[in-house]
């Protein structure tokens, strides 16, 4: 990859001197003149209500595109956080004059995009169904069909996407950043919950609307084979009759950056990699004159491939995956972050060396082959994304909604070419501050805590709402405990061993609801204590997944394909057919005790086999979850599954809630268990 990039840096410095009759090749050849972004010029009009609309006419392909956006003033909505994004879910679903399904039967139809969200709207087709097109936007964006129904719908599925963003490092890492960088009453810092999603009714998402989805800072860019004059009727039309309005004004308090760098610690005791984000707040608009050295230096430090960042802690150490740096301009306040998910056992070097990368671009000129690089990488990037019209359109509401010049984006490359290593450096020691910032980390305590204090950057310590809290202490195992107690104080707490071990069959009926999805899912999962189970995934009736393991073979079938299991897949499901798979563990000399950890708030022994690990309740026995290690294209993820809801069938104890965290929650609510009947062999099949 590098070296191909460096073949593009020297193609484009030789297009001048192509054709000449001799090259010194001693002398790196100067700079050609860089691309120009040809922009057509817009032509302008604005409606009685307020609604700017920009149009540029190019017919070079019979296709159109209509952005429009709200320019409004960022805010908080305090104990009803998640509204507007409830009401932007809630646009677009037919209108109050057509039904959601007619109104997407026809887009489809068209083979055309309409998507409208709570800022504004956007639209792409063929340019001979642009009166429709334009037709179908003001009718949904201005006759929308807020009902009862809808916004349940899409309040489960935001609540759905918490729960599982709950046991996710990089969302907690997310949430607890933004918080501390601005503050939780501060618009980038307020974040949604379960309760403040409930509070939700549907005269607050009308009343929303009503107050913010209004002309009065909107802009609309309309570009494609359109005429000018056509397009003024047309918007007139079908939106003059928008009722207008302006959008309530607000202004927030700047935050400030810490007065010396500091580690911000999450404890997220499930995780398996650190989530790592070196973040300071700063001021910095698009038409600062910083602006274009800030995208260099980025590029350079962490916004490329080839940036320090990455080629350091992914090429040079292998700690991550990819490791990237931001800094967006904004004309509110912005950041500058910098990070990575990397592996726990390498953390603390880790941190030290982002550190060490960061200080690089602020301490010593960059070379002048980065510089070239970077510019060359950062243009082609450039160039490719100003060629999608829906960027172009973005460009044109830019220039309007930042106070940028009209030849902006014509200018833009050779203003990238402009920048030089002294331009570099000196804005990054202006924007990256490695003397103030937080280095916010989510990661598990128990494995990493010691060695950060031992970085000697101060360390302080939040939940993962970002509260401060009391450093994590982590819990000791004492010499009675071994695998053998804990296995013990599980089967006393579900029934006692004699019982549990005479249950020789269970069959257990389930169903979880999946957002979006026609219908439940249903689950039956059924086990024999001689080495068979097997579970079948049903929705409306028709067969989805079914995984069936005997002593002697397994197979998976899904969508009518059978698919026959192997190798230590098979060995493994074998291992675990059981009603309770913890007879199979009692004197196993491969499960191990491995400590007390913490899941959902519960103190919990440890027993891990190979990559499988099982969590016991400390004070009540029972087993709280299972997790998972496995490998998907290269890169290692977690997956578990959590029980709770434990309930007496024929003398046992089961759990009667099992949520499964396979990329999204499944929450299976358990209906019924039947133990030591309907079940035999034959049913294996």
């Amino acid at each position: 990859m590098k070296t191909i990039q460096y073949i593009t840096v020297a193609l484009l410095m030789l297009l001048p001197f192509i054709g000449e009759s001799q090259i010194d090749r001693s002398k790196r050849p100067a700079a050609g003149p860089a691309p120009k972004i040809k922009l057509g010029k817009p032509q302008t009009f604005t409606l009685e209500n307020g609604l700017k609309v920009l149009v540029v006419e190019d017919n070079k392909l019979p296709r159109v595109s209509i952005n429009m956006t709200m320019d409004n003033d960022p805010f908080t909505l305090g104990d009803k956080a998640g509204l507007d994004n409830l009401v932007g879910a809630l646009l677009g679903k037919g209108s109050t004059k057509t039904n959601k399904e007619t109104f997407e039967e026809e887009i489809d139809f068209m083979g055309a995009t309409l998507e409208i969200f709570e800022s504004g709207t956007y639209s792409s087709g063929l340019s001979k169904y642009f009166d429709r097109l334009l037709d179908m936007m003001a009718e949904a964006a201005l006759m929308p069909n807020f009902t009862q129904e809808e916004l349940d719908s899409e309040r489960n599925k935001a609540i759905e996407g918490l729960k599982s963003e709950e046991k996710s490092a990089g969302a907690i890492a997310a949430r607890v950043r933004d918080v501390l960088v601005y503050g939780k009453n501060h618009p980038f810092g307020e974040f949604v919950t379960a309760e403040s999603l409930n509070k939700i009714t549907l005269d607050d998402v009308k009343s929303h609307y009503e107050k913010y989805f209004v002309p009065g800072k909107a802009y609309m860019v309309i570009m494609g084979d359109v005429k000018f004059n056509d397009v003024k009727q047309k918007v007139t039309k079908y939106f003059n009759a928008w009722k207008k309005a302006s959008p309530p004004s607000s202004a927030y308090t700047d935050p400030k950056n810490v007065s010396k760098t500091q580690i911000n610690f999450v404890d997220v005791p499930n995780a398996v990699q650190a989530e790592v984000t070196f973040v300071n707040s700063v001021k910095l608009t698009m038409n600062d004159p910083d602006y274009f050295a800030v995208l260099i230096a980025n590029e350079i430090v962490g916004g490329s491939f080839e940036s320090y960042l990455n080629k350091t802690l992914r090429e040079a150490k292998a700690w991550t995956y990819g490791a990237r740096s931001s800094l967006p301009a904004s004309k509110h306040i912005t950041s500058f972050r910098a990070g990575a998910p990397l592996k726990q056992a390498v953390l603390d070097s880790a941190v030290l060396e982002v550190l060490s990368q960061i200080n690089r671009i602020r301490d010593v000129h960059v070379t002048e082959d980065d510089l070239q690089l970077a510019k060359a990488t950062f243009i082609g990037d450039f160039i490719r994304e100003s060629a999608k019209p829906r960027s172009i359109s973005s460009f044109a509401l830019r220039i309007e909604t930042q106070g940028l010049p009209k030849d902006f984006y014509e200018k833009y490359l050779a203003n990238i070419e402009k920048v030089t290593k002294e331009d570099v450096k000196r804005v990054s020691n202006k924007y990256f501050l490695t003397e103030n910032a937080r280095i916010v980390i989510a990661a598990k305590g128990s494995e990493v805590i010691d060695k950060l204090e031992k970085t000697g950057i101060p360390v302080f310590y939040f939940d993962k709402f970002g509260n401060p809290v009391e450093k994590p202490q982590t819990k000791m195992l004492d010499a009675e405990t071994t695998v053998g107690t804990v296995l013990a104080s599980y089967f006393m707490a579900i029934g006692g061993a004699e019982k549990v071990m005479a249950v020789n069959t269970m069959k257990t009926y389930g169903s979880a609801s999946i957002p979006g999805a026609p219908s439940p899912l249903s689950i039956i999962m059924t086990s024999m204590k001689s080495g068979y189970s097997m579970m079948e995934m049903t929705m409306g009736g028709m067969p989805l997944v079914k995984q069936v393991v005997t002593p002697q073979s397994g197979f998976m079938s899904q969508q009518g394909q059978n698919k026959e299991m192997e190798g230590d897949d098979l060995k493994n499901a074998q291992k675990n057919a059981a009603p309770f798979k913890e007879l199979n563990m009692v004197g196993n000399p491969n499960v191990k005790l491995i400590g007390i950890e913490r899941v959902e708030d519960t103190d919990v022994y440890v027993l891990q086999e190979g990559d499988k690990k099982y969590y016991y309740d400390i004070n009540k026995g029972f087993k709280v979850a299972e997790s998972n290690e496995v490998e998907n294209e290269g890169e290692k993820m977690t997956l578990w599954t959590y029980y709770s809801d434990y309930k007496e069938v024929d003398g046992v104890k089961v759990p009667h809630n099992i949520v499964m965290n396979i990329g999204f929650e499944l929450d299976i609510e358990v209906k019924d268990v039947v133990i030591n009947k309907e079940v035999s062999e034959k049913d294996f099949k």
